[in-house]
């Protein structure tokens, strides 16, 4: 009797846990669902595996090309950013006419976009992420990526001009004016809409006053109070003209 009913909650619990297994999809669209699923619930990881599982069992279905941009979003939304971008880079070297395709491009300046760093740190995503924006702007003018890619592109532009900055007020504090005044000038040539372009203008007359270059000072200074003259610098700049 003991044996029948130890037999009996035996088959009742395997009984149980075929009625809990998760149910393997059937064909390329289940497992699409499936993977979608997840991406909404926001198990990013998972879903992207289960985009990527997708491409290698039905790679010639509708589904896996579908699943390359479904599985790069759901990477960026992990911040797996690399992993992002390398299916990015796959989608757009083998669906280049596809519909999504300004999409892929506008994701892979984003996933740049969100590792920039501050100013005194690396900007090599900076970078990338400029060159990307541009892509965008270039390749999708009259689309809405291009447009955001133009907002996004101020911000990028900050960073680079702020690490100029940080790297000339170094050179300022160790007194090597020269390469001090190479990187502001920077500031002025290339990122004259930037938040930096005022310190950047006065760090030149300061500079100019310190070689004793009163003509040049002056000039940077006419610059200075002809376009920013409620700014701060102005002010600082109008004591050492004087």
């Amino acid at each position: 009797m003991k044996n029948f009913v130890g037999l009996f909650f035996a088959l009742v619990l395997i009984s149980a846990c075929s009625s809990t297994e998760v149910k393997k999809p059937a064909n390329a669209e289940e497992l699409y669902n499936q993977a979608f699923d997840m991406l909404e619930s926001g198990e990013y990881t998972k879903s992207s595996k289960s985009f990527e599982e997708l491409e290698l069992e039905y790679p010639y279905s509708k589904w896996a090309t579908k699943s390359k941009i479904m599985g790069a979003f759901a990477y960026f939304e992990a911040e797996e950013y690399d992993d992002a971008i390398l299916s990015l880079d796959r989608f757009i070297k083998f669906h280049p006419g596809n519909k999504d395709i300004a999409y892929a491009y506008y994701l892979k300046s984003l996933c740049y976009y969100n590792q920039i760093e501050s100013a005194d740190k690396d900007q090599g995503n900076t970078r990338k992420a400029l060159d990307a924006f541009i892509q965008v702007i270039a390749r999708f003018p009259d689309t809405k990526y291009a447009l955001d890619s133009e907002l996004k592109l101020n911000l990028v532009y900050d960073h680079l001009a702020g690490q100029e900055m940080e790297i000339g007020r170094f050179y300022l504090n160790q007194q090597n004016f020269l390469s001090s005044l190479n990187r502001f000038a920077v500031v002025v040539n290339q990122y004259q809409k930037t938040s930096h372009i005022e310190e950047a203008l006065y760090r030149q007359v300061e500079i100019y006053k310190l070689l004793g270059l009163n003509k040049e000072s002056q000039d940077v200074f006419k610059v200075l109070a002809f376009n920013y003259p409620d700014s701060m610098w102005y002010k600082k700049a109008s004591k050492l003209s004087k």
